[in-house]
């Protein structure tokens, strides 16, 4: 980025320099006009010309994010997406595909932030990218904590949740074999008691079968007291199914899994990619 595009006039310094001063991160539209002592179209004026050289950015109504100075171009491009998403819901927490990327999880890079939350708010688009909400089911919204994003405290799903939520709902983490990849990446750091704990939680058979059963798939590390937990957990209940319902369909279909007691209707070519992931990722790690 040309550091010519955030030069700052007289008024635009006054109002930067004294947000910085004061370690601010958000400023609303009337402590502007307080600040610069001005009418509100001249103070209008100075944030259109703040926002369009890039120091602050729209959270909502009246309400700005202040990008800090130091943050380079990353954050007046891509970060403070995650910054602005967290503004459209209270409470919340960014999830999904969007928690994995920012993990490191997976390679994939999309537009779309996913912001989990109770709250019935509808999608928007924040700067260049679009906010997708998921309303989760009462007792799937937890597993989360705050992290730091250039400065900004966001709300966001821990590696455990991650990778489970992910499994649970693929067609928000990029599709099932990128699900597949995201817990394969995460087993080298998921705690796996939690996992299970939060499994437990859930309290979802398919979702425990599904997770059991990529877990297997990537050949990821998983100790034999928590895979015994989770088999037991997985034996209660009828047949369940990974991809599309079984009435459709799909060619090529992993078929039924016994140990899992789980119909995979997914691709076996599909998944080819992320077979022994898992297990690659650890033999790398020991190099």
């Amino acid at each position: 980025m040309n550091s010519s595009v955030r030069t700052l006039s007289a008024q635009e310094s006054r109002v930067i320099l004294t947000l910085a001063e004061q370690n601010r991160l958000e400023v609303d539209r009337q402590e502007i006009i307080k600040l610069l002592g001005a009418n509100p179209k001249a103070a209008d004026s100075v944030i259109e010309s703040l926002r369009r050289k890039g120091w602050l950015e729209r959270a909502s109504w009246g309400k700005y994010l202040v990008i800090p100075s130091d943050a380079g171009p990353e954050a007046l491009a891509e970060t403070n997406l995650l910054a602005l998403a967290s503004r459209v819901a209270d409470p919340y927490y960014i999830g999904y595909s969007s928690a994995a990327e920012h993990y490191g999880l997976t390679a994939q890079h999309r537009r779309v932030i996913f912001v989990v939350t109770p709250a019935r708010v509808r999608e928007r688009r924040v700067g260049e990218g679009r906010v997708q909400v998921v309303n989760p089911k009462p007792g799937k919204f937890f597993g989360f904590s705050p992290v730091d994003v250039f400065g900004f405290k966001i709300m966001m799903s821990d590696r455990e949740k991650t990778a489970i939520d992910c499994v649970d709902r693929p067609n928000l983490a990029g599709g099932v074999a990128e699900a597949a990849s995201i817990l394969a990446v995460a087993s080298r750091r998921l705690d796996w008691p939690k996992s299970a704990e939060y499994l437990e939680r859930i309290d979802s058979t398919a979702l425990i079968r599904r997770f059991g059963w990529v877990v297997d798939h990537v050949k990821a590390e998983m100790s034999g007291d928590i895979r015994e937990r989770l088999l037991r957990l997985a034996a209660r209940g009828p047949r369940t199914w990974m991809g599309p319902n079984p009435t459709s369909k799909v060619l090529g279909a992993i078929g039924y899994d016994k140990t899992w007691r789980l119909f995979v209707n997914v691709p076996g070519e599909e998944l080819r990619e992320s077979a022994g992931l898992g297990l690659r990722k650890q033999l790398n790690k020991d190099v």
